[in-house]
């Protein structure tokens, strides 16, 4: 698979290197669906593919200055999602190899513990954020974002108006951005709270 490059694609990795965030919001914009879907066929799981892709454009901002030395984003960035995606399937496996190993050393149920990967700090500060929203507010957003459910669907599921959900999602997101938004790069915020659609 390859990845069609934007028309305007060197401009803004131009105005990115220089730290322009509405830039990289639309290079974020423009690509992260066809990387979703690429990498939703190789590892199954929606959670995982948000996960990486997420990732991904984490490690194109924090290493933007870098950008002006690629001569094409599109292709930078599909073995750069591909290679991530690699890692994770190979680190899986290892672990299911592992944990069945050791199972059956010990013949005792083992836990294995993930490895926190290099960006753990700032989803931990978005699980905090949502933590501290009042009951109902949380409820409604994690149907939204992590059952993915639509407004009509929570309405239904929680006795409440379209609009009302709605409301819910807006007041959250603004209080997740504003608890998060004195420790965390705005553009960073912008790929871990944006809804991710890939098929």
């Amino acid at each position: 698979m390859s990845i069609s490059p934007i028309p305007n694609e060197l401009e803004l990795i131009r105005q990115i290197s220089n730290g322009d965030k509405r830039a990289f919001t639309i290079l974020f914009d423009a690509y992260y669906k066809s990387l979703g879907q690429y990498i939703y066929k190789l590892t199954e799981s929606l959670e995982v593919t948000e996960e990486i892709v997420q990732d991904v454009f984490i490690k194109v901002w924090l290493k933007r200055e870098e950008l002006v030395h690629i001569k094409s984003f599109s292709n930078y960035i599909f073995i750069l999602s591909r290679n991530h995606t690699l890692n994770h399937l190979r680190k899986q496996a290892t672990a299911q190899v592992n944990f069945r190993k050791l199972e059956k050393e010990t013949g005792a149920e083992v836990m294995i513990e993930e490895e926190e990967d290099s960006y753990e700090g700032f989803r931990l500060l978005i699980d905090q954020a949502i933590e501290s929203l009042p009951a109902q507010q949380k409820k409604v957003y994690q149907l939204c974002k992590f059952e993915r459910l639509k407004y009509e669907q929570v309405a239904a599921q929680l006795n409440l108006s379209v609009e009302t959900v709605r409301k819910h999602v807006f007041l959250a997101n603004k209080a997740i951005k504003e608890h998060v938004k004195r420790h965390m790069d705005e553009a960073v915020l912008i790929v871990l709270l944006s809804p991710l659609i890939f098929i």
